[in-house]
Order: structure tokens, then C-alpha cells, then sequence
């Protein structure tokens, strides 16, 4: 319900009306049946948009908020499948993996085998 009002308050704000007062009274003329009525974006007071020639479709927010939704699912089936193939590589640190050794293997009376130099 607060986005519906984005539009309401965004002209409020615009005209330099009292933003509260004009959004108290539009969602008073709403409660009482006057479902046409929204805020005028020149005087900044509340008008019958229908009289004025205002129109703004319900399509165009059920739209909307269908978007919306959707865009949801996707970022969460994204997010599944990214935390999926984390696990799925054992826990995603990206780090190089140490080898284990076994004391018994070495070399040399306890001395380390490996390539470095001095």
C-alpha cells in the first residue's frame, strides 16, 4: 500500500502542499467510496481525477507489482542456484587445498622433499 501512495505524496511534495495533511485527507475521501480522488499536481490540493481527466488504469499496477513479484523469484531461484554450486564444490573458498601427509612417507629421516631453493 505505501508504493500506491509514492505518486500521491511524490505531487504533494512537488507543489509544496503539507504533504501529511493532504495524504490524511486523500485516504479519508478513499475510505469513504471517492476512489477517483488524488492530489492535483498544479494546486497541490485534492481533486476528482475523473472530472479533470486524470486516469491511471489498474492494468498498469497489476502489472507492476506482477513485475515485481517476479523479479522476486527470479533473484531467489538465482540465489539458490549460486548457494547450490557453492556446496556442491565444497564451500566455494576458492582457496588451494593443502595436502595431507603422512610423517611415515618422508624422505631422509624427517626432511621435506619439495622444489624450493635454499
Amino acid at each position: 500500500a505505501d508504493a500506491l501512495e509514492v505518486i500521491p505524496r511524490t505531487l504533494a511534495q512537488n507543489c509544496g502542499a503539507d504533504v501529511m495533511r493532504r495524504m490524511t485527507e486523500l485516504r479519508a475521501m478513499h475510505a469513504t467510496g471517492a476512489t477517483t480522488w488524488g492530489i492535483n499536481g498544479e494546486t497541490g490540493l485534492l481533486a476528482n481525477m475523473k472530472e479533470l481527466g486524470v486516469w491511471e488504469p489498474l492494468t498498469v499496477k497489476t502489472q507492476s507489482m506482477r513485475t515485481a513479484v517476479e523479479s522476486a523469484c527470479m533473484l531467489l531461484r538465482i540465489d539458490d542456484v549460486v548457494a547450490g554450486a557453492k556446496k556442491a564444490s565444497g564451500g566455494g573458498g576458492g582457496g588451494r587445498q593443502q595436502q595431507q601427509t603422512d610423517p611415515d612417507d618422508q624422505e631422509g629421516g624427517g626432511e621435506e622433499n619439495d622444489d624450493r631453493v635454499g
